[in-house]
């Protein structure tokens, strides 16, 4: 334990074990969770704040809202709900002659250690439960020991074994001690001035110690200026991160180079049946002017659901391949290669050799075929990443639905090149706001419109109590000759999931509609099965096919006219737009259904704005909105899931500033920029609470 001495000398660099009541263990359990000094413990900021100002009297409390509200405690009883898998703590709350039930939920160690003599301050939402009024999940203390009345009140999170109150309590120490004066600013002072932000001490003070005049709702939105402070201060250490990274690429020169680029795309456009769009040759033409650079391309082609990416790539793979160079596309699933594969036969013939390389297809001709060169372009899933495929000059790599690669994969196809250009796709549309901070190093191209003669889809959302209507409707596009896609969750039914699946309700679906050839896909089948049911649904062996989500890239099937997707509240927009974009690919009117079962306020709200919206970055920001970065793109990227405090879809105009500010820093070299970068680059990156402030 350190003596008064010692704890004099408390700085914010000093490890969090100079904290009095911090031995052994909680140092353990902090370090863990990111805390390793004082300073990263300032910088865990409150989850919320509670105004404790005002104490109502128990009597007043007449209506739903949040209170704070004093008085003892009776009646406690603990009950263990099993079918819900929690703990329920009630009691009821006396002043005088009022009383108001309360309840708390997993929180069992009450029930014993409550005190019916003693009176409590206790702050929560009061809800109406029937025809009574309950408060619910208070927070709670002892009012004769209670430092929290009477004041706006930080509630922490957890970290580690480390409860909320001991959090609050390390950091009241650490400010009482002074610490905040040894907080280092690490934003030049220049940038601060210029964006009308408050430094990191004051920043701090103003949201850990709260004045008592302060603005509770805009402490709780993360909208005021301390807040605004540290969001910068995060972001702009990230985009000076994606600042330096492009900069290193644009200092590097290829070994290859590109010639006759406008001649190529004049002689493969010409080929199409079709004209590009304006959008498509707008892209093209930023492609090939990377191409043609003396730094490797580093671009990102961002594409609606059917917008001609393809063709697009088509162009930049003939031109590496008429350059004596090789390239490759590389494709999540075997069902996209594949169809990538098709199509780049019909786009460039098979004048340059295409050969596909999947876990079904590789062997060791094709191999060799791209080791010796004479296979100019390759198509293929993480295959392609296998230490025994090899290429004699690869000069461009083209990955599609990138998101779903991890950035080591996306690396170790580049590194069997010397320094190739690179291009990554996806068809999920990204918000700008998302968009630049995942992938600031990259160049971005967006193709914004759909080729001419495409029919909006139309979209239906209807509770699964009337699938018997929908289902009608579906045997009437059947009868027509069309055909449809059925779409669902699982694969086997859950107890644990309510949610429809392909053994369950799918097989019974096609039982019904046996007169229309159904075929089933499912994750657990074998590749080659897999492929072989596909490539008989994509001749028309069959009019329907009952799926999960596999075929939500990749399948390609234009006289498919209705989608029905089950379970519906289960998926995030950008996936129903992705199932929904499955049809409507040729000339025909076509349907998405959407049946769903019971609804969370979020799901509500996805559905409702899934049946009015065809565009997809719209419902990309829609999305951001409601489900954030990580669960919008499927899974945690690097860049997004080092932000602590900023949130994409309240902070945008931050990330604008702070790509803007860091470019200047890289780009100005002034003194205290240059020190700012110098010590980015030198630092050794591990997780923290703030990693940017």
């Amino acid at each position: 334990m350190p003596d008064d001495s010692s704890r004099e000398a408390l700085s914010a660099a000093s490890s969090v074990s100079r904290l009095k009541g911090v031995g052994p263990a909680r140092e353990r359990s902090l370090r863990e969770a990111g805390v390793e000094s004082i300073r990263d413990l300032l910088l865990t900021l409150p989850i919320r704040y509670e105004d404790r100002r005002l104490v109502t009297e128990l009597g007043e409390v007449r209506g739903e809202g949040t209170y704070t509200v004093a008085g003892r405690l009776s009646g406690v009883s603990t009950v263990r709900l099993y079918r819900r898998r929690m703990t329920l703590v009630r009691a009821t709350l006396e002043a005088g002659e009022a009383s108001l039930p309360v309840a708390w939920f997993n929180r069992p160690y009450l029930g014993g250690s409550l005190n019916a003599e003693e009176e409590y301050l206790l702050h929560g939402r009061v809800r109406l439960r029937g025809q009574v009024l309950e408060l619910l999940n208070p927070s709670l203390e002892s009012r004769a020991k209670a430092g929290l009345g009477n004041r706006v009140v930080p509630v922490y999170p957890a970290l580690g074994t480390v409860g909320p109150t001991l959090v609050r309590n390390l950091i009241g120490a650490a400010l009482a001690d002074g610490v905040l004066e040894t907080v280092v600013e690490t934003v030049p002072r220049a940038l601060l001035e210029r964006n009308h932000l408050p430094n990191l001490s004051s920043a701090l003070h103003a949201l850990q110690a709260p004045p008592e005049d302060s603005d509770v709702e805009q402490l709780n939105l993360r909208s005021t200026p301390s807040h605004a402070r540290l969001v910068y201060g995060e972001l702009l250490r990230h985009q000076a991160e994606l600042a330096l990274a492009r900069r290193r690429v644009r200092d590097l020169r290829k070994s290859h180079t590109y010639v006759s680029l406008e001649q190529l795309r004049r002689t493969i456009t010409a080929r199409l049946p079709f004209r590009l769009t304006a959008s498509q040759e707008k892209v093209l033409d930023e492609i090939l002017g990377d191409l043609e650079g003396p730094a490797p391309m580093q671009r990102l082609l961002q594409g609606d659901v059917g917008c001609g990416k393809t063709v697009v790539a088509g162009v930049a793979l003939a031109a590496a391949a008429e350059n004596r160079l090789q390239a490759v596309l590389m494709a999540p699933t075997e069902l996209l290669a594949e169809q990538h594969y098709r199509s780049l036969i019909e786009l460039l013939g098979d004048g340059y050799g295409l050969r596909l390389v999947t876990s079904a297809t590789g062997n060791t001709g094709v191999r060799d075929d791209l080791r010796s060169g004479r296979a100019a372009i390759a198509v293929g899933t993480h295959a392609l990443l296998q230490d025994a495929v090899d290429f004699q000059r690869l000069g461009l790599v083209v990955v599609d639905e990138q998101h779903r690669f991890g950035v080591d994969q996306r690396r170790n196809l580049l590194d069997k090149g010397r320094r190739p250009d690179l291009l990554v796709m996806t068809a999920t549309p990204i918000p700008r706001s998302l968009a630049m901070t995942l992938y600031g190093d990259l160049s971005l191209s967006v193709i914004d419109e759909l080729p001419p003669g495409r029919v909006p889809v139309k979209t239906r959302v209807v509770p699964e109590e009337h699938r018997r209507e929908a289902y009608l409707q579906v045997k009437e596009e059947l009868d027509r000759g069309n055909r449809a896609f059925i779409v669902l969750p699982l694969i086997e039914e859950s107890e644990r999931v309510e949610a429809a699946a392909v053994e369950g309700l799918g097989r019974r679906l096609a039982d019904r509609l046996s007169s229309y050839r159904p075929l089933v896909l499912h994750g657990r089948m074998a590749p080659e099965e897999k492929s072989a049911t596909m490539e008989a649904f994509a001749k028309g062996d069959a009019q329907v096919l009952i799926a999960t989500t596999l075929v939500e890239v990749g399948v390609d099937v234009s006289d498919a006219t209705t989608m029905v997707i089950e379970s519906a509240e289960r998926f995030g927009l950008a996936q129903l737009h992705q199932l929904r974009g499955r049809v409507g690919r040729g000339e025909r009117g076509s349907t998405c259904i959407a049946v769903h079962g019971r609804l969370t306020d979020d799901a509500r709200r996805r559905l409702e704005i899934f049946e009015t919206t065809t565009d997809g970055f719209a419902l990309a920001e829609a999305d951001l909105e409601i489900r954030g970065p990580g669960d919008l793109l499927g899974t945690r990227q690097s860049g997004v899931s080092n932000l602590r405090i900023t949130d994409l879809a309240i902070h945008r105009e931050w990330i604008e500033t702070a790509r803007r500010d860091a470019r200047e820093l890289v780009r100005q070299g002034s003194a205290e920029g240059a020190s700012f970068l110098k010590r980015l680059e030198a630092e050794t990156r591990r997780a923290a609470p703030l990693a940017g402030a």
